[in-house]
Formats: C-alpha cells, structure tokens, sequence
C-alpha cells in the first residue's frame, strides 16, 4: 500500500504510478480465447459441452445445458423467507429506479414545418452473464436482468457456470422473479461464443452484458460488432474521499468491501487529514486480521491500495477525477455541493450513511458500472443498454422544395449525383 502526500515535490510522479499501476490483468489470453470462440462457432453444442465439462468441473449432457422449471423449483424451495424478501426487496428498488429512466418518443414541426422527432425500441433479446463459482451473485442476476425487462427486451437468456452440475439456489431464484426466460449451465468465453452465434440448443442473442473474468471480458471484446456488449468489465474500484469528521472504522471497512473482490481490487482513499490517513491506514490492518477473505483483501490492499494526503477537498476530487473510479464515495461535509465538480466516476455515494454495497444490492441503481478509468467516456448499465433510437423525418412537397437545394448542392460537391438526382427528380420545376 502506497501513503502520499500533495505536498510532496515527486507527488505527481507517484500519483503517476499509482494510476499506471498493472493489476494482474491478463495480456496473452486473446489467443486462447480467440480459439475457443472459433470452436463454437464450427462445432456448436458439441464444443460447449466439451468446454464446459473440461473447464468448469461438470460432466454434463445435451438435454443437461438447459434448466428446467422443475430443477428451479426443486433448487429454491428451502431457501428462507428473510432471504427472498431481500432478493424481492431488491428487485423491486432496482426496477423502480430504472422505470424512472425510461425515455418518451418526440415528434414537432420545425419552422418550415417539416415534421422531424425520434422513436425508441427495446432491442429484441438479451444475453445475461453471471459469474459462477466463488464469485455466484445473485445481486448480478438483477443488475443485469432487470433494467433489461424494464425496457421490453422480449428474451432474456441467462448463462452461469455450474459446479458439479449445481447452480446457487439464489442465483436461480433471483432469475425467476427478474424475469428470465431461459438459463444455461455454462460459463466462460464459450458461453459469450454461444450467445453471440447460437447452438442447436442455444438461442444467439442481440446483446451480451454482465461481468465475468478476464476471459469473459476477452471474448465480449472479440464478439462485440456481431452483438452488442454493455462493456468490458476490468477488477473492482473504490475511491474514498473523507474528511477529518468521519469515522476511520468506516472508511477501512468500505475500503476493504472492495479488496476482497478479486486481488487484482483497486481501495483508494484520499482525505485531507493526516491524522485520520493514519487511523484508516490501522484500522484496515485490524480488520484484515479476522476477515474471512483476508488473503485476498490483503493483496489486494498491499499491491494496488493507496493513502493520499491532501490540502482540500476540491483537490481531492481533481485526484479522484484522474482515477475515474468505478465507485466513488464522497464523505464530507455538504457532500451534494460538490457534485457538479465530480467530472469521472460510475457511481457516487453521498455522505456517511451510504456504502458503497448499499448500491450492489438494494439502492437501485445497476451496480453493473464501468471500470479501468473507462468513467470518463461511458456510463454504468441501464434501460439504454437496451434500447435503439430511430430518427423519423417527413417533409412535404412544398418543404422539399425548401431545403431540397441545399442538399441536393451538398451532394453535387460530394460526388454523388445519385444522390442528387433523388432529390431533383422530386424537385417542383418553375
């Protein structure tokens, strides 16, 4: 874990390694999966079986890829009531927020009186992707399902990884009320490969979304433009900026909520208070000690945590903007005031009383949400996700004749004359 101070005369140079630092993604694996999409896309069912089977420790059949109705009920029948009302909890906040996003269509009349406006569709299906394994969420299950049945997606096909032929309960359960049509017992660049071009048992989809590892992200960045992708997912961030009135107790445990992700987890922290850079930096290393997943945690912290000290919190956020976090928590006094200064970040948590795992589970929001500095150019998942604007124009005889001879101007200059033509031909001649 790296401790820095603004005032230092290198600061700008260590925030530089700090921000270029290499956190274990892969590189090489782009052949590897390049070869296991092309072996779906020749051999189809027969290369997921093999796939899955040989990667995932199943051993499973043709008429096993599918789940049945049967199976999910059998699968969720015991899961306790204090559980699905909190997976039903979610749910419902998580489709409340994304109604709210719904665009309307529009429709006017310029000055000239050309009728002109857009119209928005629901792309038609949708491929979920969810982790399987030790990283089995069903939170991941509604992130992804739910803004996507929010906008009229008419097929949702959901793939996850099984274990010994087995899938999570809750992962099961929260599909069934999000809204999932179908789910498949596979994971991995050959359930993107399935998705993306289709089986005999596997319909192709219009769009891929949902996290995965770095082979699932290498595939949806080699599928994307035969189908749409939400983005490619990179490890987990945080970046907490806190000032001299929080409770360290708090900021340790919210940097920790996100190095106990994956190894390759980003926790920063950026106050303007020594003393508290200090009692966060303990503070951490106790609850290290007796958290379930400390070796991960810890790594994480150790390669890739930072302490920054500065002088404000305006200068905070200028730091914060440069790592475009995937989370960002502003806890400081008159938190909103300083929102229209928070130029790059996939999220921001307002205030003491908001961690950042209320927003992976219940706040509402997708906590599907970009990382790898990839804030400053897109957003988190939403209904857009899966929507397709169509512009609409209508002009009358007497409107073309108004506008008609600039285009048709336009297109002479361009070289297309069959363009122009169209336009003349319709022209009223005087």
């Amino acid at each position: 874990m790296k401790k820095i101070v603004s005032k230092d005369l290198d600061f700008d140079s260590q925030l530089e390694d700090i921000l270029s630092l290499d956190r274990g993604i892969p590189s090489d694996i782009g052949e590897t999966v390049k070869n296991i999409i092309e072996d779906v896309k020749d051999n189809g069912d027969a290369a997921v079986i093999k796939l899955t089977n040989r990667l995932d420790n199943n051993n499973l059949g043709l008429n096993d890829l599918l789940v049945t109705t049967e199976e999910i009920e059998a699968a969720t029948k015991d899961i306790s009531n204090e559980l699905k009302e909190a997976i039903q909890l979610s749910h419902d906040r998580v489709t409340a927020y994304h109604k709210k996003q719904m665009p309307s269509d529009l429709s006017y009349k310029d000055d000239l009186g050309i009728e002109l406006g857009f119209f928005w569709n629901s792309i038609e299906s949708a491929g979920v992707y969810v982790p399987g394994g030790t990283a089995s969420y069903p939170s991941s299950v509604i992130m992804n399902a739910v803004p996507a049945k929010v906008a009229g997606v008419e097929k949702i096909i959901m793939v996850t990884p099984a274990n010994a032929g087995a899938i999570n309960p809750l992962v099961l359960y929260a599909a069934k009320i999000s809204g999932v049509d179908k789910i498949f017992k596979i994971g991995g660049a050959q359930a993107v490969a399935a998705l993306a071009y289709g089986t005999k048992a596997i319909d192709t989809v219009d769009v891929i979304v949902g996290p995965g590892n770095a082979y699932v992200a290498e595939a949806k960045k080699i599928v994307y433009g035969d189908v749409g992708i939400d983005m490619v997912a990179g490890p987990s961030e945080i970046l907490v900026i806190a000032d001299k009135n929080q409770e360290a107790r708090n900021i340790a445990a919210d940097l920790i909520s996100q190095a106990e992700h994956d190894i390759s987890a980003q926790s920063i922290f950026v106050t303007d208070a020594m003393t508290l850079a200090d009692e966060v930096e303990l503070e951490v290393a106790e609850q290290l000690a007796n958290l379930p997943r400390k070796e991960i945690a810890a790594k994480s912290w150790s390669d890739n945590g930072a302490i920054i000290v500065v002088e404000n919190i305006d200068e905070a956020i200028k730091v914060s903007n440069k790592f475009a976090p995937e989370h960002l928590e502003l806890m400081v006094d008159n938190a909103k005031s300083y929102l229209k200064k928070i130029k790059n970040a996939g999220a921001v948590f307002l205030g003491a009383y908001t961690p950042e795992a209320i927003g992976d589970y219940i706040a509402g929001p997708s906590h599907v949400l970009p990382t790898s500095k990839a804030a400053k150019y897109s957003s988190g998942l939403s209904v857009f996700d899966f929507l397709k604007r169509t512009s609409i124009a209508e002009c009358s005889s007497e409107n073309l004749n108004q506008i008609g001879p600039a285009a048709k101007e336009i297109a002479v200059n361009e070289g297309l004359d069959g363009h122009a033509r169209s336009i003349d031909y319709r022209l009223t001649k005087k």
